[in-house]
């Protein structure tokens, strides 16, 4: 291990921001298996640049830290509650593997990252970063940075690589970030914050109103040990597909696998109605687009099918209206937490039972992704790319405070799109099935032949579904 050393500002103590608060109270709910939530970037250093040594990279590092304020701050209980407390000195670990073989450079980087994602965080007496780095004859080839949820989200990770490149290269990223999170704490606890979370949480009213208490409501098997199941497509037809649908009907990609993915939700359970819960950046102003901070929380996307007696609305005619209910989901998903937790227990008090769509969506790919300008794929190169996807069972957990917890994952060569889910909701066979559905309404809308909505159901009754 080798020290980080930093020194900036001074101590200061401050409420959760929301994100912070959300992801506290995922966190009590997910307890011992947090470690689920915990983020993973890899930077390589080898491919360009001078070689750098332990001494640059200590410098580069203590140099982020002391640029980002999430970095040096941990979460503690003050009268009961827990708080923020930024630390103005301090030192940081760094672990560094040696790897002889430089060809195996990016291997032992993903092993390293493993290493250190794959535990819990000590909140209040761990620094919410853990530090590697992978050298190769005496030089750096790949810099690992594992991130507790509480001090990044997935927008937040990929400006801490972006910095710290920077800071390595050149030795400097340029102006901070106007915003602190301790600032934006302060912010939302005061009048101004609590205004606007009380309208954010009016949208979330009144769309709750509209949806099935829940989008699982029966338990269909007896669940599995462990409980939780992820299941992966991983599909080069799906980036394709997505960019087609998407410039057809003026909307983004995300909202393309959203809609397609709450279609088959409340298709499956015979709802008409689907609520789901997108993972919202909450970036849009431009003091926070640079803030390393979790910003990201819980969105509402209300989706509802058309009573359709004749059978023959199709997928893509939901799209016209999904794209302004994402947006009003998107622009009302800062809340403070605890008013959004009394809220589904006023609801559920009012409804007589349990209030929560239970139903996520996470798109962590990129925001600002290139727009695919290639012409768009013929039916018979979709098929042939289709015979390519890959499923599989990556992982399983026992404890996650969902049922249904949708990623996106990928780039134009290939989308991965995992599952986590309770299986006693949703077993194995489900599981696959939902996944396979998703890629099928994607890419026959894209051939010209999109899914009726009466067949939906269908897509889930495939080899395997329910076992």
């Amino acid at each position: 291990m080798l020290g980080v050393p930093f020194a900036a500002g001074r101590p200061e103590v401050a409420p959760l921001t929301w994100g912070q608060r959300a992801i506290w109270h995922a966190i009590g709910r997910t307890a011992p298996n947090d470690h689920y939530f915990n983020l993973g970037r890899i930077l390589p250093l080898a491919d360009r640049g001078a070689p750098v040594d332990t001494v640059h990279l200590r410098t580069a590092l203590s140099a982020l830290l002391e640029r980002h304020e999430a970095l040096r701050t941990r979460v503690v209980a003050e009268e009961g509650r827990p708080v923020q407390r930024l630390h103005a000195r301090g030192r940081a670990e760094l672990l560094v593997r040696n790897e002889p073989d430089p060809d195996r450079g990016g291997d032992t980087a993903a092993t390293l990252l493993a290493e250190l994602s794959g535990h819990r965080f000590a909140y209040a007496e761990e620094w919410p970063v853990r530090l590697g780095a992978v050298r190769s004859n005496g030089r750096i080839t790949h810099v690992v940075l594992a991130l507790c949820h509480l001090a990044a989200d997935g927008h937040a990770a990929e400006i801490l690589v972006r910095d710290l490149r920077l800071l390595v290269r050149r030795g400097t990223a340029g102006p901070p970030c106007p915003q602190t999170p301790l600032g934006l704490a302060r912010h939302q606890h005061g009048p101004a914050g609590r205004r606007a979370s009380e309208a954010a949480l009016a949208h979330w009213e009144r769309g709750l109103a509209l949806a099935p208490p829940t989008m699982f409501e029966e338990r269909v098997a007896e669940p599995l040990r462990p409980r939780f199941w992820t299941g992966r497509l991983v599909s080069t037809a799906l980036p394709r597909a997505v960019d087609t649908v998407a410039a057809a009907h003026g909307v983004s990609g995300s909202t393309v696998l959203l809609t397609a993915a709450a279609a088959l939700v409340a298709a499956g359970q015979g709802h008409r109605t689907a609520a789901v819960m997108p993972i919202a950046g909450n970036r849009a102003a431009a003091r926070l687009r640079s803030l390393v901070s979790t910003l990201s929380q819980d969105a509402l996307f209300v989706l509802e099918l058309p009573e359709d007696p004749s059978g023959e609305t199709v997928f893509t005619d939901l799209l016209a209206g999904a794209w302004p209910a994402a947006l009003a989901g998107y622009r009302a998903a800062a809340y403070d937490p605890v008013s959004w937790d009394a809220l589904l227990e006023r609801m559920t008090r009012e409804r007589g039972t349990d209030v929560h769509p239970y139903c996520c969506f996470n798109d962590m790919r990129l925001v600002d992704r290139a727009v695919a300008t290639d012409p768009a794929p013929d039916t018979r190169e979709l098929h042939e790319l289709r015979r390519r996807t890959v499923l599989d069972f990556p992982a399983t957990q026992e404890r996650v405070a969902c049922r249904y917890c949708l990623h996106l994952t990928g780039d134009a060569a290939a989308l991965a799109v995992t599952l986590t889910a309770d299986t006693a909701y949703l077993p194995p066979g489900t599981i696959h099935a939902h996944l396979r559905g998703i890629e099928e309404i994607v890419v026959a809308s894209a051939a010209g032949s999109p899914p009726p909505l009466s067949r939906l159901a269908e897509l889930l009754a495939g080899p395997g579904a329910g076992r």
